[in-house]
């Protein structure tokens, strides 16, 4: 399969190339042509099914997890929940080596594709797997296994969008097109917890959830079929095979030329390791421990604690569509500075706040302020990948974005027990705060390099 996509991607480059005007890499572009938008269409729409898919079982996972494991204590309870959101998560690196090597030698079209089909059968295969009192263990380890195969699918889906749309446009309109892969993201992560709650609230089969998502899926893999090759990768194609043509060189003498091997700025890696890890601790804080807090201290029941959590959802979601807007106006650096900000101060001040939660919507609005100012990458991404060499990009940012959400998932998800019961509300500080530094300088360290490049706005 990899020699057919290699291939087709070869037999196209040189007829791809005459659309490539490599002079218009570093122009401003204020509109997205027809054919980007299409693209961009595409991309979303495969990105929303991707975490429908992906997100269905986490937002569900109060309800599953007793039909899927075996029922236990609570402190066991709360230990095999920590459990089955992180193998969502901790299987990621290796999906994002297998789908990185595909993007960088392959193409990107290639890895959107087989990402969708990897999804579509997880979820097909979880829809039609028995209970925990039907099978038994065995229930337990199909589960697993398909979460990890969805986590694994993944990294290749959002990267692989994310990548595509900032090599086939130029900023400012490239800020918020990356962006709004991001959008799709949380649009279709917020429609698995409106069918989570849909389906808790009517006392709907679960299982429709996932035969829908996997439905979707699959329209969404057969759409994506229509995709072009993006310019800049195939570009970079055509210019190794006109070497060889012209030099007269063999491949493994070619491969080892400067534009392959690039070599990548270590600090570079670190930082954008770094800012990565933010998001992971807020969605964890945001989602999952604020729900745990919901049912523990103020008595929610699953069905409630889903219908919270889609309410959170739609003001993220708005928020990001907000944010969306603003980075066309605004440079994005800028604007992950500003909310950097006002989220540390809100750390300094957090446990102080927690202590003094007394109602239900009390929790649920530190819930609305922590999707609306937590920090991520959003919307500097495509800022981030362009400091990367062409056909290291996707290997690169695939297994930063990977190790970063594996280690901080399983960091916040078994730490924050932990820390919260030994230090209370100043635990989770002991997390955030090193993170969010990491995270300044990091962005300080990016903004360098556009100024260095002549990318940063005067």
């Amino acid at each position: 399969m990899m020699l057919y996509i290699q291939t087709n991607v070869n037999d196209k480059i040189k007829h791809m190339s005459k659309i490539v005007i490599s002079s218009r890499i570093n122009q401003a572009q204020t509109k997205l042509s027809r054919e980007q938008t299409q693209a961009i269409g595409l991309l979303s729409i495969g990105t929303f099914l991707e975490y429908f898919d992906l997100m269905l079982y986490v937002h569900m996972a109060v309800l599953l997890n007793e039909l899927f494991f075996e029922p236990s204590n609570p402190r066991s309870a709360s230990l095999v929940t920590a459990f089955a959101f992180c193998t969502t998560f901790v299987f990621r690196p290796i999906g994002a080596f297998i789908f990185g090597h595909i993007g960088d030698k392959s193409g990107r079209k290639a890895t959107v594709i087989i990402t969708t089909g990897i999804m579509a059968l997880s979820c097909v295969t979880m829809a039609n797997t028995p209970t925990y009192a039907q099978i038994g263990i065995g229930a337990s380890i199909i589960v697993t296994i398909c979460r990890i195969l969805q986590g694994m699918s993944s990294v290749g889906e959002v990267i692989g969008a994310e990548l595509y749309i900032t090599e086939t446009t130029n900023p400012p309109i490239q800020y918020p097109a990356v962006t709004f892969i991001t959008v799709a993201s949380v649009i279709g992560s917020t429609a698995a917890l409106g069918m989570a709650s849909l389906v808790t609230s009517f006392g709907l089969s679960w299982r429709i959830a996932f035969w829908i998502g996997a439905i979707i899926s699959i329209v969404g893999g057969l759409a994506r079929r229509t995709l072009r090759e993006t310019p800049e990768f195939v570009d970079a194609k055509f210019k190794l095979q006109q070497k060889e043509q012209k030099d007269n060189v063999d491949r493994k003498e070619l491969d080892a030329g400067s534009i392959v091997h690039e070599k990548v700025n270590k600090t570079s890696i670190a930082y954008s390791f770094i800012i990565n890890c933010m998001w992971p601790i807020c969605f964890y804080f945001t989602y999952i421990h604020c729900g745990n807090l919901l049912k523990s201290g103020f008595h929610y029941t699953a069905e409630q604690v889903i219908h919270n959590n889609f309410i959170v959802s739609i003001v993220h979601l708005i928020g990001l569509l907000l944010l969306t807007y603003l980075s066309y106006k605004f440079y994005p650096l800028k604007i992950i500075k500003i909310k950097l900000v006002i989220f540390v101060i809100f750390l300094l001040f957090s446990p102080h706040i927690f202590n003094n939660i007394t109602e239900s919507y009390h929790l649920f609005s530190l819930q609305i302020f922590l999707v609306l100012f937590s920090v991520d990458s959003v919307p500097a991404v495509s800022i981030f990948f362009k400091h990367f060499p062409i056909f290291k990009r996707y290997t690169y940012n695939s297994v930063i974005y990977a190790f970063s959400r594996s280690l901080m998932y399983v960091i916040t998800s078994f730490a924050i027990i932990y820390l919260t019961k030994y230090f209370g509300h100043y635990g989770l500080s002991i997390v955030m705060i090193p993170i969010s530094i990491g995270c300044a300088f990091g962005v300080l360290h990016f903004e360098k390099l556009e100024k260095k490049a002549g990318n940063y706005p005067s």
